[in-house]
């Protein structure tokens, strides 16, 4: 297993028991054996809103990183996500948001199956790449507001 990854499954069992943790960097550097730049950058790249995580920090000498997954109703979490998107999105942001959502059971399988294909690159490859983003928020946002109506 990579650094990285060894480093976000300790955040997340560290998350398991009340949804939230506080850490300090350079404490788990090294409890790791890493630099304390290496948590920066997995809890910059894989604890983001997109992912459905709050971060907040403080610095100096008592300075911590609290991390907290956040929790919302179907109908709020999927609405979130909607207003969230804005004009535009890559693969990548869609498939983070779908991926968040049906974790939290908040998208069937089948739906995240379906937005995951649709919002692909490989199915909107005939559109020109200055529309693809946004043809791909307009759809991802689609599907998540039907799925909102239809209480799914």
């Amino acid at each position: 297993m990579n650094m990285s990854n060894e480093i976000a499954n300790m955040i997340l069992r560290m998350l398991e028991s009340d949804g939230f943790t506080e850490i300090q960097r350079n404490e788990l550097a090294q409890t790791i054996g890493c630099v304390p730049s290496q948590i920066n950058y997995v809890i910059s790249s894989r604890f983001t809103p997109e992912h459905g995580y709050i971060v907040e920090s403080r610095r100096g000498g008592g300075g911590y990183v609290r991390i907290s997954r956040v929790s919302y109703d179907k109908g709020s979490a999927l609405m979130h996500a909607v207003n969230s998107i804005g004009p535009s999105a890559d693969e990548a942001t869609c498939r983070a948001h779908i991926s968040n959502l049906n974790y939290q059971n908040l998208l069937s399988d089948e739906i995240s199956i379906a937005a995951l294909a649709a919002t692909s690159d490989k199915c909107l490859r005939e559109v020109s790449l200055p529309l693809r983003d946004t043809v791909r928020a307009s759809i991802f946002k689609n599907i998540l507001l039907s799925t909102v109506k239809k209480g799914r």
